[in-house]
């Protein structure tokens, strides 16, 4: 890659020419995660520069998190999933808006914390809250998520019911439970970021299944399948993350026969499902044996409150658990009582309505600047979709986004396997603090897409 590039000196540094070439090879799938570049020395001196100008080539990648150093294992390429993963909140910069995360379009949930925290020490459960818990969490708190889930789960049964710090330590605890080392895990080709770097800590194999703009392939699936004899089947089946695909009754049934027929447990992640007030039937009510059903807070309420809830089959209750306790012994009780009031007082329901009233305003403000851009969404979704014309690629596109004042997420995040990179890009349309400043940062997007791809790149 090195010795048959020129690099001349010019309006882009040749230090930044240099990160660049190494993040074309990142998109091309020429280099892959987990790759040892050569040290910096010998690239200076294929390249035929001073040490000086890698060390700021690689300091730049690190800034993107394209690349990280590792001691005794020198700079090696990041996993962008994970980097996106724990992204904590939106960049707080003058001017700068972004849109690469997912955060409440509303204060509902600060509004009802803040009229309840006074009302806790009165809770009959306060005293408890000193105390430890079962790792599947306190039996009332068991008891309110069973009511909340059952409506679409078609079962209230809180013995089956095991709280957990999130959706993704539910999916943790569900991974750890019944998969172990070398396992193929499926998923959507491309799917929810977190699943990706949670498999290459348990050392799991996932493995991509090709999606159409109904989602899941069922012929796709049965392939994959016979040839990786895979241990669980993960799905995202309302309002996708990214593509915002909800699968339909019909498009179920067929995954659910194939996973079936095959041995394979479903994990359905289906934190999205309250904002979408019509959503099909879930899998755990129609194929409860074979079916993870994991709910949460995080998307519909607030990410800041931490609390999700697996309704396995009963076989699977205690190892899940297990997995649990030996992660975090059990989760806080404190968020487990806020959630419980929260959902026994009725601020969850209104809160997720104010949500769902506020997403559909903004969606309609995408529609209208980004009528004529191929985008897929729907209009309670957090995000939407955003295909890219040619030339552009999903990292030079966020880049340059960045360049003009705006966050997105690349697409490649999101790829599961190098062979199904998306030309795309994920922009959450709650990350704006109003409604105006989504306005700005779609108006600054659309310029950017119908702009010379090559202005950016001298610019950046």
């Amino acid at each position: 890659m090195f010795e048959k590039t020129k690099f001349v000196a010019g309006d882009v540094p040749i230090y930044r020419q240099i990160a660049d070439l190494i993040a074309d090879g990142i998109v091309q799938g020429k280099l892959t995660v987990g790759e040892r570049l050569p040290p910096q020395r010998d690239i200076a001196r294929m390249v035929g520069v001073n040490l000086t100008t890698i060390t700021r080539a690689f300091a730049d990648l690190q800034e993107r998190g394209l690349v990280e150093s590792r001691a005794g294992r020198g700079s090696i390429i990041a996993d962008p999933s994970v980097n996106a993963s724990f992204k904590s909140a939106p960049v707080e910069e003058q001017g700068f808006i972004d849109l690469s995360v997912n955060r409440p379009a509303t204060t509902g949930y600060l509004e009802a914390l803040a009229a309840l925290m006074p009302q806790l020490p009165r809770d009959k459960r306060y005293t408890s809250l000193q105390d430890f818990h079962a790792p599947e969490g306190p039996g009332w708190a068991r008891e309110a998520v069973a009511d909340w889930l059952s409506p679409a789960a078609g079962i209230n049964d809180p013995s089956r019911i095991i709280v957990t710090n999130g959706a993704q330590n539910g999916l943790a605890c569900v991974l750890g439970a019944v998969a172990r080392q070398g396992d193929a895990i499926l998923a959507d080709a491309v799917t929810y970021q977190g699943i990706g770097a949670l498999c290459r800590s348990l050392d799991l194999n996932l493995r991509p299944v090709a999606i159409d703009r109904d989602g899941m392939l069922p012929d796709a699936l049965d392939r994959t399948c016979n040839e990786f004899k895979p241990r669980a089947l993960f799905l995202v089946p309302t309002l996708h993350n990214p593509t915002t695909i909800t699968l339909s009754s019909e498009r179920k049934c067929e995954l659910a026969a194939i996973a079936r027929k095959h041995g394979v447990l479903i994990v359905e992640d289906d934190v999205y499902r309250p904002l979408k007030a019509d959503a099909p039937r879930t899998l755990v009510s129609s194929d409860p044996d074979i079916t993870v059903h994991i709910g949460g807070l995080s998307k519909c309420v607030a990410p800041g409150l931490r609390f999700g809830a697996v309704l396995a089959p009963r076989a699977l209750v205690a190892d899940i658990a297990a997995m649990l306790r030996i992660n975090c012994w059990s989760t806080s009780p404190l968020n487990a009582l806020i959630a419980t009031r929260m959902i026994e007082d009725g601020h969850v329901e209104r809160i997720v309505a104010g949500q769902r009233d506020e997403f559909g305003r903004r969606q309609a403000v995408v529609r209208e600047v980004l009528h004529d851009v191929n985008i897929w969404t729907d209009d309670v979704a957090t995000h939407f979709w955003l295909h890219l014309p040619e030339p552009w690629h999903a990292n030079a596109f966020a880049r340059a986004a960045a360049q003009a004042g705006v966050g997105v997420l690349s697409g490649e995040v999101f790829a599961v396997g190098r062979d199904s990179v998306p030309h795309a890009v994920r922009v959450n349309v709650g990350a704006a603090r109003s409604p105006e400043d989504l306005r700005r940062a779609l108006e600054s997007l659309r310029d950017v897409l119908k702009a010379d791809r090559r202005l950016y790149e001298t610019m950046i």
